[in-house]
Order: C-alpha cells, then sequence, then structure tokens
C-alpha cells in the first residue's frame, strides 16, 4: 500500500516529459487532488496499470461505488502519462464552480434525455486516441456490487474499433458515497484494478462485449473486495461491506428498489423546481402593451 508524497505532488515528469500543452487544466487538478489525497493520507492499492495502452483509444469501464471513482481510477493511467476523459452527468458541466474545469479538461457531459451526442462526441474522442472513463452501471451502486450496466460502453468499442479496460475500484466509498455524510478519516485504504484489455472481436455484437466486460468486472471488484487490507471496526461500521461478504449493505434487489424510489423523488423535485420556475418567469414579464 503506497501514500502519496509530497515529492509526487510536485514531480515534474508526472504526465510525461512533453505533455500537451493544452492539458494544463487537468494537470493542476491532477496536483491538487494529490495534495487532498495526501492530507487525507489515503492509502492506495493501484494494480493493472500496464494494462493501459501508452497511446490509442480506449474504452476504461469500471464499477461505480463512491463519488470520487473518477479521481481514483485515473491513477491507474498516469503511469502511461495517459489522462482519461470521463463521461458524466451534463449537471456537473453547468454548475458554476465544476463546469469550467470539466470542460477545460476536456470530459464529455452526458445529457441523458439525449445521449446520442454524448456517445458520438466520446467515440470521437476515442478514435483521436482519448481514454474515455465511462461507470456503465450509470448511477453509484448502492449494494456495492455491479449492477445492470448499460450498453453505451460497448457500443462504443465496437464502433471506436479499441479496446475495453474493465476495472474496479474499493474503499472511496468510506469517504464519499450516496445516502452517507462525508467521512475525512485519515488512513483509509483504496484499491483499483484495471483488468487485460476486452478487444471487440470481428462481427461481435455489443451485447456480447457487454456480457464479457461485466464477467471481467465482476471478477475485479471481488479480487478488490477480497483483498481490501482492512475491517470494519465493528458491528455498525459493517454498512460498507456487501451483503454476500457479510456486511449490511443493501442486497442487489434492495438497492434497484431504492433507485426506483430515488429516481420517482428526483422527477417530483425536478417538476416543483419546474412550477417554481414557471411563476417565477411569469412574475417577470412585463404588462402587455393597451
Amino acid at each position: 500500500m503506497d501514500t502519496v508524497s509530497w515529492r509526487d505532488v510536485v514531480r515534474r515528469g508526472l504526465l510525461g516529459p512533453r505533455p500537451d500543452p493544452r492539458d494544463r487544466p487537468y494537470r493542476l487538478v491532477i496536483r491538487l487532488a494529490l495534495v487532498v489525497f495526501r492530507l487525507l493520507r489515503l492509502r492506495f492499492d493501484v494494480r493493472g496499470c500496464e494494462h493501459v495502452p501508452p497511446s490509442g483509444g480506449a474504452v476504461l469501464a469500471s464499477n461505480h461505488v463512491s463519488y470520487l471513482d473518477f479521481t481514483f481510477l485515473g491513477l491507474a493511467a498516469l503511469p502511461q502519462h495517459r489522462l482519461v476523459r470521463f463521461m458524466a452527468k451534463a449537471s456537473v458541466f453547468g454548475h458554476w464552480f465544476t463546469g469550467p474545469f470539466m470542460r477545460a479538461m476536456q470530459h464529455i457531459p452526458v445529457d441523458r434525455t439525449a445521449g446520442a451526442a454524448a456517445f458520438d462526441a466520446a467515440v470521437r474522442a476515442l478514435k483521436d486516441g482519448q481514454v474515455v472513463g465511462v461507470f456503465p452501471e450509470a448511477t453509484i451502486s448502492q449494494s456495492f456490487t455491479v449492477k445492470d450496466l448499460k450498453a453505451g460502453a460497448a457500443r462504443m468499442a465496437v464502433q471506436a474499433g479499441v479496446p475495453i479496460l474493465p476495472a474496479a475500484v474499493w474503499g472511496g466509498h468510506r469517504v464519499a458515497t450516496k445516502k452517507r455524510p462525508v467521512d475525512l478519516t485519515r488512513g483509509r485504504a483504496v484499491t483499483v484494478l484495471v483488468g487485460e484489455p476486452i478487444v471487440p472481436q470481428p462481427g461481435e455484437t455489443p451485447a456480447a462485449l457487454l456480457a464479457r466486460t461485466r464477467v471481467a468486472m465482476e471478477a475485479l471488484l471481488d479480487e478488490a473486495q477480497r483483498t481490501y487490507p482492512q475491517q470494519p471496526a465493528g458491528p455498525e461500521d459493517r454498512w460498507w461491506v456487501p451483503a454476500h461478504l457479510g456486511g449490511t449493505a443493501p442486497t442487489l434487489a434492495e438497492a434497484a428498489a431504492r433507485d426506483v424510489e430515488d429516481a420517482a423523488g428526483r422527477r417530483v423535485r425536478s417538476r416543483r423546481r419546474a412550477r417554481l420556475r414557471a411563476r417565477l418567469t411569469g412574475r417577470r414579464r412585463p404588462p402587455a402593451a393597451a
């Protein structure tokens, strides 16, 4: 297990001898993230970095358990001097603070009501030789197991003619995850595993490629969970361990029910915001001419 050192934060060759000047904002954000990791004394176990190609496009497909997963997954690409362009919710790009950074880092916004544009942008990035990061589960898994995967990652790999890099990240959910308060306890362990590239075969359908990707992701996540170096501090600290390993996290079925409830709640809140905006807009309209 390795912790980030201050030497890592200022290392000159972190992104290779001749990094692209256009990626200065991304490099700055990476170094700021390393500062945070150092302050929190996060303990990293990152394996499989050699599977990230030193050049050319690839889809990095990982499970999703925390709000910080993308920052941890990016560490696996650094030894090969690669930057990962993650697909993220369009709302993040519209935020006054995060939006400019997301755009400067060339991440890809995803509007769930109009996903074709994001798909096309991702395929272009892959064909241009970028590594595109995707969470095929689309949302954080509340069971901390691999739930149903969206086919977009496999479709992109087939259309762009690039491999899928299956990955698993574990431990970040103890810091920040869905429906839990942020916990900045120092010394948390974080495991990141990247598996061997899964190359689309001639004539292989996205569904078949997705099935192979799921098997690989599940195997990597199981390895990450079973080799994780830390254990719950007591019975009430077993919330972050999946049910099949003796934890108190919801089962896959229970988590699916929660997802349905969450989606219904978001729809209600969205309608309320729309009605509020309509009322405010109506109040601001000038009176009609006589």
